[in-house]
């Protein structure tokens, strides 16, 4: 369909289903989540992103980028390894972002670049090697790492849209095989958020994304525990929105209560969120935004820890479906950007637990969930895009798609 022929459609749209109450906003101030105190939102509520892995390969970063543009997506979610950039202090290599971001804006996509994976000569203390014995490991000196956040952020002012500070600290696997310290977390936000504030105002801070886990030991603390001592520590003073994670272990529309009624555990909810929403409104915190970092569903029956939960290649799409559906209709404008896991990495194997949540294969093909997510309707604040024929031109790559940022514009 033309953008001038859905221009004149979508007023019609918006108008029958705003009266049939579907995708109208609540703003009832009995909203036990608060989504009326959320009133100058960072992100368009939805914001449609999707993780990605392009840094090391140029044909596939091609590829990719083109599936997430076909998918009518208007964010990309990707790693910009410390490591990678700064391999020895103060010798910084620029060249694979360089490229990638005159890739992605020639595609016209947006950035949320995740800012992780600490270089060994950062952490002496730390023992043990890296993606053997532990994940990603904290510095030993901020000083280092606001350095970093610093240098990036004033390169590419007004080139990333957001910055995700780290991953799952609530793991003592991203924490250097060290027991979870929402503090320490904290130290090294505020480090990395003023570094980037100081370089590009306008850039969006997000905080780490949490793991939904019931362990409350040394390798793990529960995700809405670690949430409320972050508040203690007064973490929302360095972040613009607030990071979650929401992998799927039911459908979408079963709630923690359900789940918990039924003999289950609380967090093994795509709805969990609405546990963590609950925290940051209890903080005084109704006003900030709520980004989904990772959002998916896995497929995985050759990993135990993932294979009790796995689902078939269909039911995959349709959660996923169902799953941007259901915060559409009930959590906008407290939740803004959702990403979904993944747009494959080439070189994963079945042997990878990554691989079974991604929408698209190592070999270059895509899953069924694919197609549903690019021919979904789109929610975008006050605009509406309708389901796509997946035979048409837009669906099959053949013309730019109709995504938010081309309704929002009037473009």
């Amino acid at each position: 369909m033309g953008f001038s022929i859905l221009r004149r459609l979508i007023p019609a749209v918006i108008w029958i289903i705003f009266v049939l109450g579907v995708i109208s906003v609540p703003q009832s101030t009995s909203d036990a989540f608060m989504g009326f105190a959320v009133t100058d939102p960072p992100f368009q509520p939805l914001t449609y992103s999707i993780q990605t892995f392009l840094w090391w390969g140029d044909w596939w970063a091609t590829i990719h980028s083109q599936w997430v543009q076909t998918m009518a997506f208007t964010h990309v979610k990707q790693t910009f390894a410390w490591e990678d950039i700064e391999r020895a202090p103060g010798e910084y290599d620029f060249t694979r972002a360089d490229s990638l971001l005159d890739l992605l804006e020639m595609r016209n996509l947006r950035v949320i670049a995740r800012l992780t994976d600490a270089p060994a000569w950062a952490h002496p203390s730390v023992a043990g090697i890296k993606d053997v014995d532990y994940v990603d490991a904290p510095p030993d000196d901020l000083a280092t790492w606001a350095n970093f956040c610093g240098t990036l952020a004033a390169r590419y002012r007004g080139r990333i849209h957001g910055y995700q500070i780290w991953n799952e600290p609530n793991l003592s696997r991203e924490w250097g095989n060290r027991e979870p310290n929402a503090a320490g977390y904290v130290a090294l936000l505020e480090a990395c958020s003023t570094a980037i504030r100081a370089a590009d105002h306008d850039a969006v801070v997000i905080s780490a994304g949490l793991a939904p886990t019931g362990n409350y030991d040394a390798t793990a603390h529960p995700d809405d525990v670690y949430l409320q001592e972050l508040y203690n520590a007064g973490f929302q003073r360095y972040v613009d929105v607030v990071g979650m994670h929401a992998p799927g272990y039911s459908a979408p529309h079963v709630s923690p209560d359900e789940a918990e009624a039924n003999g289950g555990q609380r967090f093994f909810t795509f709805r969990r969120v609405e546990d963590l929403r609950k925290i940051m409104v209890a903080n005084g915190d109704a006003a900030r935004q709520v980004a989904l970092l990772e959002v998916g569903w896995t497929m995985d029956t050759v990993n135990p820890a993932y294979a009790w939960f796995a689902v078939d290649e269909a039911t995959q799409a349709q959660y996923l479906v169902e799953a941007y559906q259901y915060a559409a209709e009930n959590w906008r404008p407290w939740v803004g950007l959702m990403s979904t896991i993944y747009i494959s990495n080439p070189t994963w194997t079945e042997a990878n637990e990554e691989y079974w949540w991604s929408i698209t294969t190592p070999e270059g093909g895509t899953r069924l969930a694919y197609a549903a997510l690019a021919n979904m309707p789109k929610y975008c604040g006050e605009w509406f895009i309708p389901a796509r024929d997946p035979s048409s031109d837009e669906a099959l790559g053949l013309v730019p798609p109709t995504t938010c940022a081309t309704v929002s514009a009037g473009g």
